[in-house]
């Protein structure tokens, strides 16, 4: 298990109270139970506009080469401020994890929100599986420097502060369960369990907390001008729920303040086949499973989707099922996690698509029309009974 992953009620049982399950049992129950209000689900449901619209997929903390890319994509200048005017702006999740910058990443996009909104143009930030990961506890690919970048002079005295009634509540489980407790191993694995950041980020991705609050106020879908944005995909049964429907079932999930794993396993959002996981759009095979994605854009009432999550092969911007389907998903990070890994962006002027990249453009091909759902076969006439 990873050094940074929450354990889960279950989990704290069978590691019979380590520091981290012990500090979490005495946190977690002093948080409010109700998690921030939210915007309508329906509002982004149906956007449309004459404006151009850029989308970028998984950032995973790669600040400088986000800034970049918006840079190449017109959207910023050369100080990071909003220069895209009315344009609107796409970002389809996975801010998080990995990679060491992802606060600053969060910071631009909520100041580009205020920015972008008074010179007419708009920034959409959906949710991905690792924004949702991190708001319900499940660390695993939290890095060092994420940790680092909450850190604050106050740490170490925070950090010894909630050892202090951390311990004594360890010492009383012990005595419960008639074993002993051993003060000096505790403070030594307390130290290693909880580094330094990890207090503050746990109050900072709460549902009251500065980071946590605007996360679980973001949709997971957009639509706009038929096409619909999101980070994982749509499932041909998830296509039912249509896009407000699937905003708000992500929402309800959100809302749960510090859910058991039970209530996650449950959850729509946690499911291999939910807006945040599925990859059959990027991963099936196109002849076979076009006609499932026929039901699902015409369930949608949508002309593409465009998806991140899947890194792509060759870490370009691909289109996918006649160009109804559309990856820009490009190993962003790069480094050790996606060697040859580059920033892109995906440029829509009405019917023309384009990949942006730092050293250029490249003309995509504009989503084929999708066709009618096919007549429903007539039934067969009843037979006619014979006279008699």
């Amino acid at each position: 298990m990873s050094a940074f992953h929450m354990f889960s009620a279950p989990v704290a049982r069978q590691a019979r109270w380590t520091p981290r399950a012990v500090l979490l049992a005495l946190v977690l129950a002093g948080w409010p139970a109700v998690a921030a209000a939210q915007s309508s689900a329906g509002a982004v449901c149906d956007l449309r506009t004459t404006e151009r619209v850029v989308a970028v997929g998984d950032v995973h903390g790669a600040y400088d080469q986000f800034v970049g890319i918006l840079r190449a994509a017109g959207l910023l200048d050369a100080r990071a401020r909003w220069s895209g005017r009315r344009a609107i702006l796409v970002q389809t999740g996975d801010i998080l994890d990995r990679g060491p910058d992802s606060r600053k990443v969060l910071d631009l996009l909520r100041r580009l929100e205020g920015e972008a909104a008074r010179a007419g143009g708009r920034v959409h930030a959906l949710l991905g599986n690792h924004e949702f990961m991190r708001m319900t506890w499940d660390w695993r690919y939290v890095s060092a420097g994420e940790l680092a970048a909450l850190q604050t002079s106050d740490s170490a005295d925070l950090r010894e502060r909630a050892l202090a009634v951390v311990a004594p509540e360890a010492a009383r489980r012990a005595r419960e369960e008639e074993r002993t407790f051993d003060e000096a191993a505790f403070r030594e694995q307390f130290l290693k369990e909880i580094p330094l950041g990890f207090i503050e980020m746990r109050q900072a991705f709460a549902s009251t907390g500065e980071y946590g609050k605007w996360l679980r106020e973001r949709p997971a879908v957009v639509k706009i001008n038929g096409i619909v944005f999101l980070h994982g995909g749509i499932h041909a049964d998830t296509a039912t729920l249509g896009c407000a429907g699937i905003n708000e079932a992500v929402r309800r999930d959100v809302a749960v303040v510090n859910p058991t794993a039970d209530q996650l396993l449950a959850m729509f959002s946690s499911r291999e086949t939910g807006p945040l996981w599925y990859r059959g759009l990027a991963e099936e095979s196109e002849p076979a499973f076009a006609p499932q994605v026929m039901n699902t854009l015409r369930a949608l009432d949508a002309r593409a989707i465009v998806i991140g999550h899947t890194v792509t092969a060759g870490f370009r911007i691909v289109t996918r099922f006649d160009g109804r389907v559309i990856q820009i998903d490009t190993g962003m990070l790069g480094g050790t996690f996606y060697p040859g890994g580059m920033a892109s962006a995906l440029e829509i002027r009405g019917d023309t698509l384009t990949a942006i990249y730092q050293n250029g453009r490249e003309r995509l091909p504009a989503p084929a029309p999708v066709p009618a759902a096919p007549a429903p076969v007539p039934a067969a006439p009843a037979p006619v009974p014979a006279p008699q």
